[in-house]
């Protein structure tokens, strides 16, 4: 059953995607609201880290429509640099220079493609490397930094094009358990803020504390949809509790 959201900010329409004869989604129905912190679940190749892409544009759908606050994504009223700008991504790898600064990377961005003042985006930047917990590391390179450090710069790098939605994906899968809770708590600062957020995750503690609605996908579907008390606490599709029975 599709989601109703009277004025979903960011809504997908049976949403197909395939690489070459591979299916990858399948008519994918969702809908994130404004403020909202929506994870998307499932196994291993199920689709979820596809529809991270198509919501930026990273991967072209080829069925459906992918709408942003009621603006089609594709279109000449959201074109592709405007919907970056809006639409933040942070991937498992972190994609620093490692040839740049901490703070060059957080504020290149925001010069570079924007054309922003160069010593108003860099005093920007400085704010996001304290909100990350960062302070102090400025002037220090990629290669000096743990990878928690790292994902955490490439949160400020994200933040730092004022960005109105935030897509993270799998941003922990490579961290030790301890930097692990570092992000996260990074991640759970941001949402509450009130950024509309958007997660693939397979942190499920994590999932069921910070998000309001939850998605499980499984090759390339929506199996089921709820608000993250309903999801964990009564899961109605056979295929669901087998899910979280190995992961929980």
């Amino acid at each position: 059953m599709k989601r109703i959201l009277e004025n979903p900010f960011i809504a997908l329409h049976a949403v197909s995607k395939a690489y070459g004869d591979t299916p990858v989604l399948k008519g994918i129905d969702l809908a994130v609201g404004r403020g909202e912190v929506v994870c998307i679940i499932g196994p291993s190749g199920s689709g979820k880290s596809t529809v991270l892409r198509c919501i930026n544009a990273l991967a072209e759908i080829d069925q459906g429509e992918i709408t942003l606050d009621g603006a089609l994504i594709g279109s000449p009223q959201l074109p592709l640099q405007q919907l970056r700008q809006r639409v933040g991504i942070v991937f498992q790898s972190y994609n620093l220079f490692p040839h740049r600064t901490v703070l060059q990377n957080v504020s290149m961005a925001p010069i570079q493609v924007l054309g922003r003042d160069r010593h108003a985006v860099e005093q920007e930047a400085r704010a996001l490397l304290q909100q990350v917990r960062l302070e102090g590391k400025e002037q220090a390179y990629p290669g000096e930094l743990s990878g928690g450090q790292q994902q955490r710069v490439a949160i400020a790098r994200g933040l730092c094009m004022q960005p109105q939605v935030m897509l993270f994906d799998e941003v922990t899968a490579a961290l030790d358990p301890h930097t692990v809770k570092e992000v996260l708590g990074v991640i759970r600062s941001i949402a509450a803020q009130g950024m509309t957020c958007v997660l693939v995750t397979h942190e499920m503690r994590f999932a069921r504390e910070v998000a309001d609605y939850v998605y499980f996908i499984d090759q390339g579907e929506v199996v089921e949809h709820a608000t993250a008390e309903a999801f964990f606490d009564t899961p109605r599709d056979p295929r669901t509790r087998d899910f979280l029975d190995t992961v929980l």
